[in-house]
């Protein structure tokens, strides 16, 4: 009876000292700062997938912005993270943001989750629309294209690079955009839309202080745009509910998605991106942000996402599975599926 006594206290010690399963680990998933639509959007994320998938537990865990999130997946801070593609490029190309940042890297990022779509595009002050015609003449001229960190100035000043535009970058606080406008200290300034349907705090405060005016790329330069591998969008100029002097904004999107590494496996990642096709009605309730996932939109995300990152970060496998059973996989992303020796 002793010895029966003795072997059940070993094995509860045993148990109780295991490696939990993975079926059972906790996603500790960085994203932006408190107040930022990142954040909130992976709130509302987590609380869904908690409620659905058992197997996992999503802490929301802040961070100052986007990149920091990337950087501190593959330096091992988190499991999942909040990447754009214009992280994605930088940091497959090692340049401006990730700038020697590859020597610290533990684990290599890939793309598991395309959620929605950010649109950059430029305003200057109405009364310069008749002197200032398109992106180009804004070379020499002060523009504030957005906080050095952002993924939307880096994604601008991608676009301005693949143009020639050299402008003269002025750094500003936010809650002064305006009036720097409205005096003629800066000339430009970057504005941009999320999901197509609404735009930053900071831009419609601005609009209160300048009567801004939305700068579109000329035709050619959008041609040029596009042969750099640009997608460019137009975005109805009432969704920055004033007048911008335009019918039509053109911006260029990028694409920011939730992604886990290879330390969630395929299968996981399959049921997770499963969850949220099944629960869009409900997250487009709690967030407008999802509203480009209803209906196919889901599918058509992940497939714009993959081809704007594919040539920088692996295709989680898991990923993989749910475009090829929604057949809408492209044989030329075989190789770039993530495997433990990527």
């Amino acid at each position: 009876m002793r010895r029966t006594l003795l072997t059940a206290i070993i094995a509860g010690t045993v148990a109780a000292f295991a490696t939990p399963s993975l079926a059972q680990k906790d996603i500790p998933w960085g994203t932006s700062a408190v107040g930022s639509a990142g954040h909130k959007a992976l709130v509302n994320l987590a609380n869904v997938l908690n409620r659905e998938i058992k197997d996992y537990r999503i802490t929301v865990q802040p961070t100052p912005g986007a990149i920091v999130t990337v950087k501190g997946y593959a330096t091992g801070q988190f499991l999942g993270y909040y990447g754009a593609d214009i992280a994605f490029y930088e940091l497959a190309n090692n340049i401006n943001r990730f700038k020697g940042f590859k020597a610290q890297m533990k684990r290599q990022p890939v793309q598991s989750f395309w959620t929605f779509t950010v649109e950059v595009g430029t305003a200057i002050h109405s009364r310069d629309k008749d002197k200032i015609k398109s992106w180009s003449d804004l070379s020499g001229k002060r523009v504030f294209t957005g906080p050095l960190p952002w993924d939307v100035r880096a994604h601008l000043e991608r676009a301005y690079a693949a143009l020639g535009v050299k402008h003269e970058y002025q750094e500003v606080d936010l809650a002064t955009t305006g009036s720097l406008l409205e005096s003629g200290r800066i000339s430009g300034l970057i504005i941009y839309t999320n999901a197509e349907s609404t735009t930053a705090p900071w831009i419609t405060e601005a609009s209160l202080a300048a009567d801004w005016a939305a700068l579109n790329p000329s035709a050619e330069e959008i041609a040029k745009l596009k042969a750099a591998g640009f997608a460019v969008t137009e975005v109805p100029g009432s969704v920055y509910k004033r007048n911008v002097h335009v019918d039509k904004v053109v911006e260029l999107p990028f694409y920011y998605g939730f992604h886990v590494g290879l330390e969630i496996p395929a299968d996981d990642v399959y049921k997770m991106l499963v969850t949220v096709e099944k629960n869009i009605d409900e997250l487009i309730k709690l967030d407008g942000s999802f509203s480009q996932l209803k209906g196919n939109g889901m599918v058509e995300m992940q497939k714009r996402g993959i081809a704007s990152s594919v040539d920088f970060v692996p295709i989680h496998p898991g990923l993989a599975k749910y475009m090829k059973e929604r057949g809408a996989w492209d044989a030329k992303w075989d190789s770039r599926v993530a495997s433990a020796t990527n």
